[in-house]
């Protein structure tokens, strides 16, 4: 009896501090993915993804469009939903760039360190990738640390992904 109530106490104490915290479901880092590329495509705030812990659900919103899903009241339920980020939160961005360049194009580091410094980078910066037959490369490398950094931040906010790899 007493072991019987010791093992009762043990296993509601782990499910309150790890079992609980996770998502009931696992969640498909594709689905996870697609709402990243949403949320990134937009301006700041423009487009939001929130994933409901409970279900495993993406709830899309947009400023733009009133066609995405009806967010729930309790959207703010922190406990809850977790808000998907974009590529900024997750230093996609410029750093990214910058590390590509330093591994993989070091004599082009110093312009593509100048075409970051203004707006409309990106498109400069894929003409000298095209220039240097390196964007097939780009793409790969991009999506690897988008992968990596995804699968960091499901970890962080105990969110269990149930696939292996995406593409």
């Amino acid at each position: 009896m007493l072991l019987t109530s010791f093992y009762s106490v043990v296993v509601d104490a782990i499910e309150k501090t790890y079992i609980g915290r996770r998502t009931p479901m696992p969640v498909s880092l594709k689905d996870i993915l697609g709402a990243f590329e949403f949320v990134s495509a937009g301006g700041m705030g423009e487009h939001q993804a929130f994933l409901c812990k409970q279900s495993g659900r993406i709830y899309w919103h947009s400023e733009l469009s009133d066609d995405l899903d009806e967010l729930p009241g309790d959207i703010d339920d922190s406990e809850k939903y977790v808000q998907i980020p974009n590529k900024r939160e997750l230093d996609l961005g410029k750093p990214l760039v910058l590390d590509f360049a330093g591994q993989f194009l070091p004599d082009d580091f110093d312009e593509v360190r100048q075409i970051f410094s203004s707006r409309g980078a990106y498109a400069r910066f894929k003409d000298l990738l095209d220039r240097r037959g390196a964007l097939d490369h780009w793409y790969d490398f991009e999506a690897k640390a988008e992968e990596r950094a995804l699968r960091t931040w499901c970890d962080l906010n105990s969110i269990e992904v149930g696939d292996a790899h995406v593409g």
